[in-house]
């Protein structure tokens, strides 16, 4: 492959776009929700040709290969004075030799000027970065079909696709103005996530297929080798996922003054606390950033304050340096309750829904204060492959309990015992689809032919239909039976008690989906519990198998199931399986081998190996060959065969209704907020694989009139 090639579309693209439907809506709803999907919503703006030669304007999706720098640039206002005071180089000097131009066909030239006002729900930088894909090495474009370059500007692989160039943009700079270059990849790669002492493991796109770490080394200021034991190729997919916030790229001149091998008075024993500290970009207004806002003010609590980074390295296809919009503020606001009357009385510029608590549900009422908050509604197509999702701790320490829950009659027992068409309706208003619980519907193997498309919907509806007698039968088979209190027992005896432990802040979807599953369960003859946890402490238990199920997320993940895999595959111990997950970060690091002797449990950190033949221990061996498998025919077959284990010994996880749609609020005059209509496949929001709205390029927002929003 030569370095042009780098830019090809992955076979994602070849794939036709699926059709996506959703359910009738109930009447209530029914015109509204078309109305806000109808596209006649006033961003019907003038299109600008997508680059030299077009015969025509395009206003749906991206361009698929890299725009053609334009031979001139221009800047802010208040750049350009900066400039004239000499304060800042040259636009043409703080960009790279080649800068990013953004591809979509729905954006055009924009108004320079204006602050835009926004909500997270805590001081929450992970969802402030899901607005900037600025930091990331590749991004995702029409909605997951195809790759294009970012801080990477080319790419390209030995034969066997063992070994990977990546060619960083030529004269790439921070935002405090210095050079962004290899160093800083090998700092993050030599000095942190191969340290001995440092905490950082390596990322699934520094792993070959079998777990084992690449290694990195650098060709010159601007070129980065990646060698692995075994082919990856998947490497461009892995480094366009999510929206790169502590890795690959680190400012090595800034953060090595908390590193003892730079700095001799850094003497503590655990230095990387502090490091780390440093490493967030939102939390730390000193650490230069590459996106395209930076923060100039943390108000743990309170607000959070970014303006234009001045050497944003992206443009639009006139020169003009990006972003539009002066400045970023997001209030800092936990009650939801809060955050829907401050949208309602105009307070709020932009509103994504996958981040706040805007649902279905308050379509109406946001469409009767329209007058006072002056913001267009749109929908989105969420690209959920469950909605609401339930899911125990394979893990869970117990034994007994453990056992019962590794039993896959049991888990799907509790699908058929789950009225799903009654959650369709009153949570998510008929749209969407029900769903046993997959991945997002729009991944590319299941559109990839007829036998994709049939096992999606047999992984979709195994155990989708409401049947709570079939449920009952079940639940006797396996010995949980019903006790003389009638209550079901553990098999053998003992009590039963399903608790579904959710963080303390739970979004009414969720609330709403869980007083369901309870009173759904219990009249299976079930004892459940609902459990309520400090948010702040929860991440921690559940990694460290103390918790029995979660029921407060959603799968969303793709764009295809081996480059997003933390719901197929447990790689990492966040989802349903996490000291599995634990284990498999640890592959190929000193600390593989180290505790054997040790309870799993008792650990530090607790994890657990694979049992031979076991479910885990088959995907773990068929993501391995997926993963560095080169012909994607056979890759997609060897996925099929992953998704057959999910049908056979799961549900791991349990899911409500599919792809029903998200919302996304604007004010009327902010533009460049693509439609549904002007997107690929109409959007795929809730997934973190495939950061939205950064993949849609935030920066090329701007206001009609700048001055009212100052």
């Amino acid at each position: 492959m030569t370095p042009s090639e780098g830019w090809r579309a992955p076979e994602t693209a070849r794939i036709a776009r699926r059709q996506v439907l959703y359910g009738s809506a109930l009447a209530a709803m029914t015109l509204t929700v078309a109305a806000c999907t109808s596209g006649e919503n006033g961003q019907q703006a003038k299109q600008s040709p997508s680059g030299p030669g077009d015969t025509k304007a395009e206003t749906k999706g991206s361009a698929k290969k890299p725009l053609e720098p334009p031979q001139g640039f221009a800047e802010a206002p208040a750049l350009a004075e900066q400039v004239k005071a000499g304060k800042l180089p040259p636009v043409k000097e703080r960009l790279p030799a080649r800068p990013y131009v953004i591809p979509h066909h729905w954006c055009e030239i924009g108004n320079y000027g204006g602050t835009l006002l926004g909500l997270v729900s805590a001081s929450d930088s992970p969802i402030i970065n899901e607005y900037m894909y600025g930091r990331s090495l590749l991004r995702w474009l029409n909605d997951g079909l195809d790759i294009g370059p970012g801080v990477v500007e080319s790419w390209e692989s030995n034969a066997d696709a063992s070994e990977w160039t990546l060619h960083l943009r030529q004269g790439l700079k921070w935002s405090d103005g210095q050079p962004v270059t290899s160093a800083d990849a090998l700092y993050w790669w030599e000095d942190l996530v191969i340290d001995d002492v440092h905490p950082a493991l390596p990322p699934d796109s520094a792993r070959s297929g079998s777990g084992t770490p690449m290694k990195l080394a650098a060709v010159d200021d601007t070129t980065l080798v990646l060698k692995f034991d075994s082919a990856t190729p998947l490497t461009p997919a892995l480094l366009a996922n999510g929206v790169d916030t502590s890795g690959w790229f680190l400012p090595k001149h800034y953060l090595q003054q908390w590193h003892p091998k730079y700095n001799k008075k850094v003497t503590k024993k655990n230095w990387y606390e502090d490091h780390d500290l440093h490493t967030n970009w939102v939390m730390d207004p000193r650490c230069p950033t590459l996106a395209g806002w930076m923060t100039t003010s943390f108000q743990e609590g309170r607000r959070i304050v970014l303006e234009r980074n001045p050497y944003y390295w992206c443009v639009d296809k006139k020169g003009n340096q990006l972003p539009y919009v002066d400045k970023l503020v997001f209030s800092v606001v936990q009650e939801s309750e809060v955050m829907k009357l401050q949208i309602q009385e105009g307070k709020i510029d932009y509103v994504h829904g996958a981040f706040i608590p805007i649902g279905l549900g308050d379509i109406s009422g946001m469409k009767q204060s329209q007058s006072r908050h002056g913001m267009e509604l749109l929908l989105w197509d969420s690209g959920s492959g469950t909605g609401s999702v339930f899911f125990f701790n394979y893990d869970y320490p117990e034994a007994k309990l453990r056992e019962l829950i590794r039993n896959p009659k049991f888990r799907q027992a509790l699908s058929h015992g789950f009225n799903r068409s009654e959650a369709q309706k009153a949570i998510y208003f008929n749209t969407g689809e029900k769903t046993t619980g997959t991945y997002s519907p729009k991944a590319v193997e299941y559109q990839a032919d007829s036998q994709g498309k049939q096992i999606y919907k047999q992984w979709r509806d195994a155990y989708v239909a409401y049947d709570p007698e079939k449920a009952k039968r079940m639940l006797d088979e396996i010995g949980v039976s019903v006790g003389d209190d009638g209550k079901r027992t553990l098999p053998g005896g003992g009590e039963l008690v399903i608790r579904i432990d959710v963080p303390a802040n739970l979004s009414n979807e969720h609330e709403a989906k869980n007083n369901l599953l309870k009173r759904d369960w219990e009249a299976l003859g079930l004892t459940v519990k609902i459990n309520p946890i400090a948010p702040e402490g929860f991440g921690d238990r559940w990694q460290n198998g103390q918790l029995m199920a979660q029921s407060s997320w959603e799968v969303g993940d793709g764009p295809d199931h081996i480059t997003g895999p933390w719901w197929f595959v447990p790689i990492e111990p966040g989802r349903w399986a996490p000291l599995h997950g634990r284990m498999w970060t640890l592959r190929g690091t000193s600390e593989e081998k180290k505790e054997l002797d040790v309870d799993p449990w008792k650990r530090t950190p607790p994890r657990i190996n694979a049992e031979p033949g076991s479910p885990i221990a088959r995907l773990w061996d068929l993501y391995a060959q997926a993963k560095s498998e080169v012909d994607g025919l056979k890759r997609r077959r060897i996925v099929l065969e992953m998704i057959k284990i999910h049908i056979e010994d799961g549900p791991f996880f349990m899911g409500t209704v599919a792809n029903y749609p998200q919302v996304t609020m604007h004010k009327k005059d902010l533009r460049n907020v693509p439609t549904r209509a002007q997107l690929a496949l109409g959007g795929m929001v809730n997934t973190w694989a495939h950061p939205t709205p950064a993949v849609y390029d935030p920066e090329a927002y701007f206001w009609t009139n700048p001055s009212a929003h100052a």
